[in-house]
């Protein structure tokens, strides 16, 4: 089992920045994808990023990239998003997850993923 907890989100301005951090704790996370979604209330959760276990991939939704860096630190079992230059359309829960191994689902689908955390609110006014 691995349990996840996010924190970092806020109240920002638009074109301002925060980070956001996921702490695991049950297991390690090496040898697991993880990544990012956000929810705003009445739609469907969303991808936002992933990163590969090595760190060496990393896959980002097409309205963040450029501004959301997504890194981790296997030694430290965290992994984090780093959010620049946010927009009013940003604002949303984001959850941090873990990828399922050997899923057949593609990394930007939900179903991949067998272990969230509790999310945290972001809110970007403008």
């Amino acid at each position: 089992q691995v349990q996840l907890v996010e924190s970092g989100g806020g109240l920002v301005q638009a074109g301002g920045s925060l980070r956001l951090s996921c702490a695991a704790s049950g297991r390690t996370l090496n040898n697991l994808q993880m990544g990012w979604f956000r929810q705003v209330p009445g739609k469907e959760r969303e991808f936002v990023a992933a990163i590969s276990w090595s760190a060496g991939i990393r896959n980002y939704e097409d309205s963040v990239k450029g501004r959301f860096t997504i890194s981790r630190d296997n030694a430290k079992n965290t992994v984090d998003l780093q959010m620049n230059s946010l927009k009013p359309e940003d604002t949303a829960v984001y959850y941090c997850a873990a990828r399922t191994p050997r899923t057949p689902y593609s990394y930007t689908d939900e179903r991949g993923y067998g272990y969230w955390g509790q999310g945290t609110q972001v809110t970007v006014s403008s």
